[in-house]
């Protein structure tokens, strides 16, 4: 299991709709990451915290779930340099408290829901992914 195929991108986008909706439904909470994660961080004593540590430790706990059940972990090799990654981590949490929420939160959450503001980042987000590898992959080659 290690190219994702038209199925597995489905049912992939199926779960991640019905969690959405779930944690919508039970506690009217938008699953974007950058507020569960800040939320746990700026106050951990909240009677909030439950759900978003619930929510964190499923998104650790799924991988290690399936390869249990499948016997299969794909292995991922990220060519980059570890302060590369660090500097692009910082950058994009810059961007998600400018931009008032990460891609998930606005992509999944905030495009269902018809908000112009979710709208705007989503397409702002895919044109500045598109320039990118355009520009790495044709002008500066990589």
């Amino acid at each position: 299991m290690t190219e994702f195929t038209p199925v597995m991108s489905l049912l992939g986008g199926v779960l991640i709709g019905i969690a959405t909706v779930a944690l919508m439904g039970i506690h009217g909470r938008i699953a974007g990451i950058n507020g569960i994660v800040g939320g746990l961080l700026t106050s951990p004593a909240s009677s909030d915290w439950s759900w978003r540590a619930a929510f964190i430790l499923g998104m650790i706990v799924s991988p290690i779930a399936i390869s249990a059940v499948t016997g299969d972990l794909p292995q991922i090799s990220v060519p980059v340099e570890p302060l590369m990654l660090a500097v692009g981590g910082f950058l994009v949490g810059i961007g998600t408290s400018l931009g008032s929420g990460c891609t998930s939160g606005h992509g999944v959450c905030g495009m269902a829901r018809l908000s112009a503001r979710s709208i705007v980042a989503t397409l702002t987000f895919m044109a500045t992914g598109l320039l990118t590898v355009y520009l790495t992959r044709h002008v500066i080659g990589g």
